[in-house]
């Protein structure tokens, strides 16, 4: 593009805005060139872990969780811009697919630096001041769970038979998985670590739910013509994103907290009281986004026999 093409091309820009560009042009003359650390904000960033103990290894603790919320809110952005798309097609569908699921290998992966990268003997001193606190309280992770099946997948298995797609937000609310983690369903009394969590999100949730009703992956998916829900390379880039974040990345950050929950000589429970052996493990919970593209027998074994893999649809 020449000089001139690119001053026509911001004129118009602006005019198009109902700014004036000698306006905007003026600005530009007093502005300050780009830095690394201002583009990046890297002094904010770097500032923001506090550690509440004296255990070095707490650091690590910390950095790991806000990448992980910082790759967290990448996925997002990533779903976005399918379930936000009037008519995504196949090619950019399967693009962001596999971009989420990459985002979710990293995680995976990234669990070495939580079994490897901590003394356990600081972790079970320094661990007891995050109560109680827990990863459970990732308003963005459960973000990721709306945006990317539908409400009645994500609901506790027991509960399944009484709710469906007019059933009151509350209520599938109240049923969610994860519930199961934070309530005692013979008493139905929430541990503060679900209280405290509702308190600050679930006004939030239940906006989100509703948002993401019509336009979550999977409903994006039923609403593809046939022929685009039968490509092979999106079938199977959403078989992958299910099972990476399903059972790769769960089974990942289960074995990462089995090392240090039964390191001593007795089990310790986590910081948020949960059975975290249930809630977390695959096989128990059978947190699947797109059961309809698993045969009958994947999804009998969902969790005991596809921990490693899963068949590439040819």
């Amino acid at each position: 593009m020449t000089r001139e093409e690119l001053v026509k091309a911001i004129d118009e820009k602006y005019q198009k805005l109902g700014i004036p560009t000698d306006t905007m042009l003026e600005g530009l003359l007093y502005s300050e060139s780009m830095n690394y650390w201002d583009f990046i904000q890297t002094d904010a960033l770097l500032g923001l872990q506090t550690k509440r103990t004296n255990q070095p290894d707490e650091m690590v603790f910390i950095m790991y969780h806000q990448i992980n919320e910082l790759l967290f809110k990448m996925i997002l952005w990533e779903i976005d811009q399918v379930a936000k798309e009037d008519h995504p097609s196949v090619e950019k569908f399967t693009k962001h697919l596999m971009r989420v699921s990459r985002y979710f290998d990293m995680l995976a992966e990234s669990f070495n630096i939580m079994g490897d990268g901590m003394d356990i003997d600081q972790y079970m001193k320094f661990r007891n001041t995050l109560a109680p606190a827990s990863g459970f309280q990732s308003a963005q992770y459960r973000k990721i769970e709306f945006a990317s099946t539908e409400l009645i997948n994500l609901i506790d298995i027991r509960f399944r038979a009484t709710i469906d797609r007019n059933t009151p937000f509350q209520h599938a609310f109240d049923h969610l998985y994860w519930q199961a983690a934070g309530k005692d369903y013979n008493t139905g009394k929430k541990s503060p670590l679900l209280r405290n969590f509702e308190g600050k999100y679930m006004g939030e949730f239940i906006d989100f739910m509703t948002d993401y009703n019509e336009c979550n992956l999977a409903k994006k998916f039923q609403q593809l013509p046939a022929e685009a829900q039968a490509d092979l390379r999106l079938r199977n880039a959403m078989r992958h994103y299910d099972h990476t974040v399903n059972i790769k990345w769960v089974m990942a950050h289960y074995d990462a907290a089995r090392k240090y929950l039964e390191s001593g000589e007795e089990e310790v429970e986590a910081t948020g009281g949960s059975d975290w052996k249930k809630y977390m493990h695959p096989r128990y919970q059978k947190r699947i986004f797109y059961p309809a593209l698993w045969s009958e027998d994947e999804l009998k074994n969902w969790g005991i026999d596809n921990l490693d893999g899963y068949k590439i649809l040819e």
